[in-house]
C-alpha cells in the first residue's frame, strides 16, 4: 500500500478511513511527423524524447531517440498518483546540438477526461506548448459585499477580497517560486487591479493584504430601505485573481488564473472557497501547424478503498476457493470465467491468493481442470487459460528478484557492449561479416543459457512448488509419455518467463528503458534460441520449429554442447521433491534505489551548496548513499536503527519533496526529483522499518535551525517531535500488496460484470433445477459449471457480499469533501 498514494477522509463512524488510491499504467509507444523545431538545420538536430507530467511537475522521462520524424519509443510506465492533480500531460521535446531541450508540443488530458481513454490505445495530435496554458495549483480567496453610506447620504457597495493563499503552485527552473498576486475587478467598462507584496520561495504563499473595490452606486440611501445591488450591473462583474512568479530582470512568470463573477454575492454577501487555477482563455486557442501526433496506451485507475472490514466477507470467500469441490464452482474461477476476455483481471485474485499463502492449492486445482481436458501431450499448458494467467502473473511478481539475480548482469552487457549480432542475410548491413556476427550471437546465447539452467539454486521456493505440481499433474495425465513432466515446467520457465525477460527488458525492470532497434533485434534472435533450446530439451529434437533458415543453421552449432542435458537438470532442480538449499538472494533484496538530492549531514548553515547529488539505495537489510551508481557507499544505515521516516515540510529548505530519515545518529535529509519517487521512497522505508523496536511516535517536521525547532519554536534539541509519526499500514514487503486494495479491485471487477454474473447464475438454475426459461446449449456453454447445485450457491453469495459492499460504498458517498475546499476545489471560469 502506497500510504502517500491515499488521499484520505474520514468517516465519521469507528474514525474509518477510506482511502482514495489512483495509479496510472501505460505505453508512449511512437510518434509520426514531428514537425521540425524553429531555427537553422532545424531537421537535422531532431534527436526527441517524451516526458509525462502531472499539471507541470515531470514525473516520467523517456531515453533519447535518434533523429527521426517518426521515432518508436516503447515505453512502459507505471506509477501511483500521490496527490491530486488537474491535468496529465505528455510533452515532446528535441535535443538540439548544444543538448538544449526545445519543445516540439504536447498532449493534455484533464483527469476527468481520463476515462475516455482508459484501456485503450489512441493517436492524440500535438498542440503548441503555450507558457500561458502552463498552470498548476489552487488559489483561495475571501470575497465580502458591503453597503457604505456616503456623507451625502448616498449608498455605495464595496467589494472586499482578501485572504487570499495558495497551494501547489509549480517549481520555476527546480526551485520554489517567487509568487505575487494581481486582483482586478473587470466589466465592461473598468478593469480596476491592485497588486499584492512578492513572497519569496514558496509554493503555498499566504497574501496578507485585503484589497477594497467600489462596486456600484446608488441615487441616494432614502430611497432604499435595504441593500439592493442592480441586477444589470452585477451581472457583468467578475473578480479576476492572477497569480506570478518575480522574475526580477526578465520578464514575470504567468502562474495562473480564477474568475469569480460578483453576482455569486447576490444570496449571501460572504464567498470563501479554494479554486484551481487555470490557464489564460487564449493559452489554447491560436491556431497552430500541425506538429505531428503522438500513440498512447492509457490505464487510470482510481480505487475508493474502504476499511479492512468491509471486505472480510468477499476476501474470506475468495480465499477458500481452493477447498471448494470442484474448483469450477469455487469464487475464485468464477471471477478468472466471467472476466476470460481481460487479462488484467486475475492479477489483484493471485495478489490476494499470494498474501494468504493461498496461491498453490488454487493454482493446482485449476491446472487439473485443465489438464482433464487436454487430449494431447504436446499441447500441454500452450493455451490462454485462468491457470496459464494465473502463473504468469504469480512468476512476474514472485520471480522479479530472480530474473534481476539471473539475467541483469548479462542484458546489461548485450545492451552496452552494442556487438553486431544479425544473421538473417536480408537484414544485413554493407560491411557486416556474418561468421562474426554468428560468434557474436553464439556467445551471447551461451551467456544467457548458462546464467538460466544454473540459477536452480535462486528460484524462489513458491515458484518451485508451483513447477512441482505442474509436473506430478502432468506425469498423472500423461504417464506414457517420458517428456512430458518437462514440458509443463519449461513451457512456463523458458518461454513464458526467461524468454521474455530477455526480449523485453524493460517490462521487467532489467533495463530502464526500451533497446534501440539493433539491439532489440539481438534480443529477439536470442530469445528465439533460449525458447527452443528449453522447449527443445524437453519435447523433442526436432529443428522444424524454425521457420528461417538462417535460424536453423545456426542451431544446429548447439547439438554438440549437451544442452538437452543441461535443460534437464536445470528442469529436475526446479520441480524435483529434493528439498535442495535456497540460496538466499531474497535476504538482500535490492527494493529501490536512485538519483537523490541530499543534505549534507551535520551542516549548521542552510544553503543550496549543502545539497549534493547522490544515488541512494535502500535493501531489506541497509539504506546506503553513494556518490554515483555502482560506486562505494560513502555512509550505510541499518534499517534497524531507523526510528522514523516522514514528509519535511516544504518551508524547511524551501524545497518540494523532502523527507527525513531518523537514525540512531544524525538527521538525513533527501529530497526525491518527484512527487511520485517522494511517495515511493516513503512507502518503502517506512515499510522495511514498520517494526523496529526503537521507532519514535512523534517528530518534528522541520528543522532545528539557530538553536530553535521552527516547527514547535522548542529550543531543546532533544525534545520530542511536535507531530504523530505515519503510521505505516501492514502489507507484504516482498510482494508490495496491499489486501484491501486488491479486493476492492475485484469487486469493481465483479460489478462490472453483474450482467456475466446473473447468465451464469440462469444457467446453473436451468442445468440444475431446470428454473425459469429453456436455454439453448449455446447460452451456458460459454461457462465451465461441473456441479451447477454448488456453483449456483457460490453465485448466491458473491452477490449478497457485493450488495454488502455496495450499501457500504453508498453509506460512505457523502464523506466527500464540500464543493470548494482545499480539497474539491471549484473549477473556476477563463477569460
Amino acid at each position: 500500500m502506497h500510504r502517500d498514494a491515499a488521499l484520505i477522509t474520514m468517516a465519521e463512524e469507528d474514525d474509518a478511513k477510506i482511502r482514495i488510491l489512483q495509479s496510472l499504467r501505460g505505453k508512449i509507444c511512437e510518434a509520426k511527423n514531428l514537425a521540425p523545431v524553429s531555427g537553422p538545420n532545424r531537421q537535422r538536430d531532431l534527436c526527441t524524447f517524451c516526458t509525462i507530467s502531472l499539471d507541470q511537475e515531470e514525473v516520467f522521462r523517456t531515453k533519447v531517440f535518434d533523429k527521426s520524424v517518426s521515432p518508436f519509443y516503447g515505453e512502459d510506465f507505471y506509477f501511483e498518483i500521490p496527490r491530486p492533480f488537474q491535468c496529465l500531460s505528455f510533452y515532446v521535446y528535441a535535443k538540439s546540438v548544444f543538448q538544449r531541450e526545445l519543445p516540439i508540443g504536447k498532449v493534455s488530458i484533464r483527469k476527468d477526461d481520463l476515462c475516455k481513454y482508459t484501456g485503450k490505445e489512441d493517436w492524440f495530435s500535438l498542440q503548441p506548448v503555450d507558457p500561458n496554458s502552463e498552470v498548476q495549483g489552487k488559489v483561495h480567496l475571501e470575497m465580502r459585499l458591503d453597503e457604505v453610506i456616503t456623507e451625502n447620504g448616498s449608498l455605495c457597495q464595496h467589494l472586499r477580497v482578501r485572504k487570499i493563499e495558495c497551494q501547489g503552485l509549480p517549481l520555476i527552473s527546480g526551485q520554489n517560486c517567487d509568487p505575487y498576486a494581481t486582483v482586478s475587478l473587470v466589466g465592461p467598462a473598468r478593469s480596476d487591479q491592485k497588486k499584492t507584496k512578492v513572497k519569496k520561495k514558496t509554493s503555498n504563499p499566504q497574501f496578507e493584504e485585503t484589497f477594497l473595490f467600489e462596486v456600484t452606486r446608488s441615487s441616494s440611501y432614502s430611497k432604499k430601505s435595504h441593500f439592493q445591488v442592480e441586477e444589470e450591473d452585477i451581472e457583468k462583474l467578475e473578480i479576476k485573481v492572477e497569480l506570478w512568479n518575480n522574475e526580477n530582470l526578465a520578464q514575470d512568470v504567468f502562474l495562473g488564473e480564477t474568475r469569480v463573477p460578483v453576482k455569486i454575492l447576490q444570496n449571501d454577501h460572504i464567498h470563501k472557497a479554494w479554486y484551481l487555477l487555470q490557464p489564460k482563455g487564449n493559452g489554447n486557442k491560436s491556431k497552430s501547424d500541425d506538429l505531428g501526433s503522438l500513440r498512447l496506451r492509457l490505464t487510470y485507475i482510481e480505487d475508493t478503498v474502504l476499511p479492512s472490514a468491509c471486505y472480510t466477507p468477499l476476501c474470506n470467500l475468495l480465499l477458500k476457493s481452493p477447498d471448494v469441490k470442484p474448483i469450477s464452482a469455487s469464487a475464485a474461477h468464477i471471477l478468472g470465467e466471467i472476466c476470460r476476455e481481460r487479462y488484467e483481471a486475475v492479477l489483484p485474485m493471485v495478489r490476494l491468493l499470494l498474501y494468504h499463502s493461498r496461491f498453490v492449492p488454487f493454482v493446482t486445482a485449476v491446472a487439473a481442470l485443465e489438464l482433464d481436458h487436454t487430449q494431447e501431450a504436446n499441447t500441454i499448458f500452450r493455451g490462454n487459460s485462468l491457470a496459464t494467467r494465473c502463473i504468469d502473473d504469480m512468476m512476474k511478481i514472485v520471480g522479479k528478484n530472480y530474473l534481476a539475480v539471473t539475467l541483469k548482469p548479462v542484458i546489461d552487457e548485450i545492451c552496452e557492449s552494442n556487438k553486431t549480432c544479425e544473421i538473417d542475410p536480408v537484414r544485413l548491413k554493407e560491411g557486416d561479416n556474418v561468421e562474426v556476427n554468428k560468434d557474436n550471437l553464439q556467445g551471447y546465447v551461451q551467456k544467457v543459457f548458462s546464467s538460466i539452467t544454473q540459477s536452480s539454486a535462486n528460484c524462489p521456493p513458491l515458484m518451485c512448488d508451483v513447477f512441482r505440481s505442474l509436473r506430478h499433474l502432468a506425469c498423472k495425465r500423461f504417464p506414457a509419455d517420458p517428456h512430458v513432466q518437462y514440458s509443463a515446467v519449461s513451457s512456463f520457465v523458458f518461454l513464458r518467463f526467461f524468454a521474455v525477460a530477455v526480449l523485453t527488458p524493460h517490462s521487467f525492470q532489467l533495463r530502464s528503458h526500451h533497446p534501440d532497434p539493433d539491439i532489440s533485434r539481438t534480443l529477439t534472435l536470442i530469445s528465439k534460441t533460449i525458447q527452443t533450446l528449453g522447449s527443445w530439451g524437453s519435447l523433442s529434437k526436432k529443428l522444424s520449429s524454425f521457420k528461417e533458415t538462417y535460424m536453423y543453421d545456426f542451431f544446429k552449432s548447439f547439438q554438440e554442447e549437451k544442452c538437452i542435458e543441461k535443460v534437464k537438470k536445470f528442469l529436475d532442480e526446479i520441480s524435483s521433491n529434493v528439498n535442495k538449499e535456497f540460496s538466499g538472494v531474497e535476504d538482500a533484496l535490492v527494493l529501490k534505489e536512485g538519483e537523490v538530492q541530499k543534505r549534507a549531514q551535520g551542516r549548521k548553515r542552510l544553503g543550496k551548496k549543502n545539497f549534493k547529488k547522490r544515488w541512494l539505495r535502500v535493501t531489506t537489510r541497509e539504506l546506503s548513499y553513494h556518490k554515483h551508481k555502482g560506486k562505494e557507499a560513502l555512509c550505510i544505515i541499518s534499517v534497524k536503527n531507523i526510528q522514523a521516516v516522514e514528509k519535511l515540510d516544504e518551508s524547511a529548505f524551501n524545497r518540494k519533496n523532502m523527507l527525513q530519515v531518523v537514525h540512531s545518529e544524525k538527521l538525513l535529509y533527501v529530497q526525491a526529483g518527484n512527487c511520485v519517487e517522494a511517495s515511493e521512497w516513503l512507502e518503502v522505508l517506512g515499510q522495511v522499518s514498520r517494526c523496529n523496536e526503537g521507532r519514535l511516535e512523534s517528530f518534528h517536521p522541520s528543522t532545528f535551525t539557530r538553536g530553535v525547532w521552527t516547527c514547535c519554536k522548542s529550543q531543546n534539541s532533544c525534545a520530542l517531535g511536535c507531530r504523530p509519526c505515519t503510521t505505516t499500514m501492514l502489507a507484504n514487503l516482498q510482494l508490495d500488496i496491499d489486501c484491501d486494495r486488491e479486493t476492492e479491485r475485484i469487486f469493481s471487477l465483479l460489478s462490472l460484470n453483474d450482467t456475466k454474473l446473473q447468465n451464469m447464475e440462469d444457467a446453473c438454475a436451468t442445468l440444475a433445477v431446470y428454473q425459469g426459461p429453456q436455454r439453448e446449449q449455446d447460452e451456458y456453454s460459454k461457462f465451465t459449471i461441473q456441479e451447477p447445485k454448488e456453483t449456483f450457491q457460490t453465485l448466491k453469495q458473491l452477490r449478497n457480499v457485493m450488495e454488502e459492499l455496495r450499501q457500504q460504498h453508498n453509506q460512505r458517498g457523502d464523506t466527500m469533501a464540500q464543493y470548494g475546499s482545499l480539497d474539491n476545489p471549484i473549477v473556476g471560469k477563463t477569460s
